[in-house]
């Protein structure tokens, strides 16, 4: 339960809201007891989800679906007010953002930066789709840098930055999501000026992880991957106040884990 000034803050990667719906979501929701929801992979549109199912109570709602029915898409839930600010980073390569891959709102005094990054994994082609999308975010988040008001970029990168933040890193090298540029891309991110939130609660260990491959014994195991992230900007940056990974609800909802943030503005 969240109190007096304290700010709670939620980053998840759904694997489809339909099926979180039926998997017990509204009762995370719930129990997690957060202000902000910044969803990932929702896979549907508005008039897609269950005839029965509500929003949760007094929250406002920003769908940015991708124009795919089922395929990626991001949506953001607020119970503290929210302003839609923009979608899409200006990029050449889907400057409509028909993916529904970005979507910024103003919480509050809160900017968040919802993000889904493509995954590269299908091929050279989408991997050279992927590398470009990510310099043209780097060069398009760096206006939220210098911003005096608190900014979060939050979301599904589809990268594990270090060793620590995948199980196997030896025997995944060579495999989208740990190749050496694009964790070489992410050091650079991080050194424009962002911060990495979890790596700074938790300290330098293995995880905790957020994604787990639904084959073998991964999931129960707790052999996964870091790929998802809360990182924040200077202003917001100093209301940080803690972090978790809730493994649990992932088990339950989806392949991922919810990344929960608080902060004391």
């Amino acid at each position: 339960m969240i109190t007096g000034d304290l700010m709670r803050v939620v980053s998840w990667n759904l694997n489809g809201i339909r099926a979180a719906i039926r998997k017990g979501l509204d009762d995370w929701i719930e129990e997690i007891d957060a202000d902000i929801w910044l969803l990932q992979e929702v896979r549907a549109l508005p008039e897609q989800l269950p005839k029965d199912w509500e929003l949760p109570t007094g929250h406002e709602v920003v769908w940015h679906p991708a124009e795919k029915k089922g395929y990626s898409g991001v949506a953001s839930f607020s119970r503290i007010g929210m302003e839609e600010i923009t979608r899409g980073i200006d990029t050449k390569l889907d400057p409509d953002d028909s993916e529904g891959r970005v979507l910024v709102t103003k919480c509050g005094s809160l900017t968040c930066i919802n993000i889904y990054l493509p995954n590269g994994g299908s091929g050279p082609a989408r991997q050279a789709y992927k590398d470009q999308w990510l310099e043209d975010l780097l060069v398009w988040a760096k206006q939220y840098l210098s911003s005096p008001e608190p900014v979060v970029l939050v979301g599904d990168l589809n990268i594990a930055h270090t060793e620590d933040d995948i199980w196997n890193p030896s025997g995944n090298r060579m495999t989208s999501g740990f190749l050496a540029h694009e964790r070489e891309w992410f050091s650079r991110f991080l050194a424009s000026g962002w911060h990495d939130l979890h790596r700074i609660h938790f300290g330098e260990r293995k995880g905790p992880y957020t994604w787990w491959s639904n084959r073998g014994q991964a999931r129960a195991l707790d052999r996964g991957w870091r790929i998802d992230y809360v990182l924040a900007n200077d202003a917001a940056f100093t209301a940080f106040e803690s972090a978790e990974v809730n493994r649990q609800a992932g088990l339950d909802c989806s392949d991922h884990a919810p990344l929960i943030i608080d902060f004391k503005f």
